[in-house]
């Protein structure tokens, strides 16, 4: 009787102690720990997959309930609306990628945003119901579950209790929020709980009793929770009262897909990568192997060298995203001949250090489309010898503005990621590719890029980041910055970024960013801006000592947690 009281005293304060603490959170950028590791874009979301991982779950179990919650506390980008990505590792086994990206509904045309005069209409594919592609993640979650431990209706209570419950909002979330609300109220024929009458202010409760209700209804009925019964009628019933296409089939279609990873080595390292209908593992692909022939950690970390080098390579793979890359399932994308070393070398032989290249000289394609930099990454780790590396998206910041109505939850606008007019440019000045044009049940392209490094064989770094068209090259830039320049995963995140997507042809820097490199980049001829932050990087390392180290970007509330 005393060992059986004794344990449930020990099993009470453990979960006392083990709770996602709503009320009461602050970010923890670095955390280090020997039992395992979560980064997110949310403090709470983090809690929420290392509670999983304290109730004997797995990696896997670690990221369900991350993006759960990430579905409730981060809705900027967080969803069950929208879709992702998964690269994963396990312990002796071959790497593993799962699609959950969204889908053109089946009455989607590939003129659809174009107006009377054949020219694209951007707030139909960017803003309101008809820019939704179909819901991916709650099948990618569903899919990935059979590599977890744990029954999914113990991920998703945190999640649930968020919701019902609610939080507390941090003052980046009152403003964006705030920033909104006119989108809120232009584009859903409900008022949403995201709307506040007096405006948002930090440490106000965030409480969200549809979106709880439809995580019920998914913990209670699985997937079809989600994709058929009450929430897929909540859905449809939106999509006919703004006009959408979404219907009551494209959501009981609705597959993710496991599919073979994008696969290169580097320097020794193997880097896993996704493969179509995301570019971002080929384009790490080609950028890291054409850097691989030049001493870049002798040139030292964004020296006028260095940068110039990158930015060459981050050119010519970009403009070859633009021609080649699609959803592979309906365009034969040439992988295999745009990864060869030989083509690779080709591609540089017109590199010339001290003097800045030429986007019309260099190659003559099309422009990629604009994609929104709002998307969030989580990555994961445990002792199991399993890594997860997740990047999801809405697309634009709280997707399509639209909030499903009794339901809860924003639906993406992905759908602005095809190329609403292949061959001429759009509002932003960009161009696509008949690659990426519009067809029922097709895959938008991605730029999303979630990535795992292996060192003889076992988990190095798990990486990502939000971002849009940046995404690839700051993942890139952190491989090269810890593998080449070996810099601290701190330093690694944090130090500043820069970016070059072919076309416009300039380079992109944080303000931060060295004003001597900048001055000597422009005496070579190059131009370049001053943006603001470039993504949000979630970095895990496995140091020599077998801990892991993870490390949140500053750049927002993201946060790590290890135990």
């Amino acid at each position: 009787m005393r060992v059986r009281l004794l344990l449930l005293l020990i099993t009470a304060s453990y979960s006392i102690q083990a709770q996602v603490t709503a009320f009461q959170y602050s970010s923890i950028k670095k955390s280090t720990g020997k039992n395992g590791a979560v980064v997110s874009a949310h403090p709470l979301a983090s809690q929420a997959g290392l509670l999983m991982l304290k109730k004997g779950g797995n990696a896997f179990d670690a990221a369900i309930a991350t993006q759960w919650a990430l579905a409730v506390v981060y809705p900027g980008a967080g969803n069950i609306g929208g879709g992702g990505f998964m690269v994963a590792t396990l312990k002796n086994q071959k790497p593993i990628a799962l699609d959950y990206r969204e889908t053109a509904p089946a009455s989607a045309s590939r003129d659809m945003y174009l107006d009377a005069a054949g020219n694209a209409v951007s707030e139909k594919s960017l803003y309101g119901h008809l820019s939704a592609g179909v819901p991916g993640t709650v099948a990618g979650l569903f899919a990935s579950h059979q590599l977890a431990k744990l029954p999914m209706q113990v991920l998703i209570q945190p999640a649930i209790d968020l919701a019902e419950k609610g939080f507390v909002i941090t003052e980046g979330e009152a403003r964006a929020l705030n920033s909104s609300r006119d989108a809120f109220e232009k584009y859903n024929t409900q008022i949403p709980v995201l709307v506040k009458t007096d405006g948002w202010k930090k440490g106000d409760t965030l409480v969200q009793t549809d979106l709880a209700n439809t995580l019920k209804r998914i913990k209670h009925n699985g997937q079809k929770g989600f994709y058929e019964g009450a929430t897929a009628q909540l859905i449809v019933d939106e999509m006919k009262r703004g006009n959408g296409l979404i219907s009551l089939e494209d959501l009981k279609n609705y597959k993710a897909k496991f599919r073979e990873a994008q696969l290169c080595n580097y320097r020794g390292y193997s880097i896993i990568g996704m493969p179509m209908p995301s570019s971002g593992g080929l384009l790490l692909t080609q950028m890291l192997k054409m850097t691989e022939p030049y001493p870049i950690g002798k040139m030292g970390f964004q020296t006028a060298a260095s940068v110039q080098l990158m930015v060459e390579v981050e050119r010519r793979a970009y403009a070859d995203r633009a021609k080649y890359m699609g959803d592979a399932d309906f365009y034969k994308v040439p992988v295999a001949e745009l990864s060869d070393g030989a083509y690779l070398k080709n591609r540089m032989k017109d590199y010339q250090p001290g003097k800045a290249g030429s986007s019309k000289i260099t190659v003559e394609g099309t422009v990629p489309g604009y994609e929104s930099e709002e998307t969030t990454h989580l990555s994961v780790i445990d002792n199991q010898g399993n890594a997860v590396s997740v990047t999801t998206t809405l697309n634009n910041n709280y997707g399509s503005k639209t909030v499903v109505a009794g339901a809860g939850f924003l639906l993406n606008d992905e759908m602005d990621d095809f190329s609403a007019k292949p061959g001429s440019p759009n509002l932003f000045g960009a161009v696509g590719g008949k690659a990426n044009a519009i067809e029922p049940g097709k895959r938008m392209l991605s730029s999303m890029a979630p990535t795992i490094v292996l060192k003889n064989n076992k988990p190095f770094l798990v990486v990502g980041t939000p971002g849009g068209t940046t995404i690839p090259t700051s993942v890139f830039q952190t491989i090269v910055n810890i593998i080449d320049f070996k810099m601290s995963t701190d330093d690694a995140v944090n130090q500043p970024k820069f970016h070059h997507q072919w076309l416009p042809d300039e380079v992109f820097v944080e303000k931060k960013f060295s004003s001597q490199t900048w001055q000597q980049l422009q005496k070579m001829g190059y131009k370049i801006t001053d943006r603001g932050q470039i993504g949000r990087t979630e970095v895990i390392q496995v140091l020599t000592n077998g801990r892991f180290e993870a490390v949140a970007d500053h750049r927002g509330d993201d946060s790590a947690a290890t135990w």
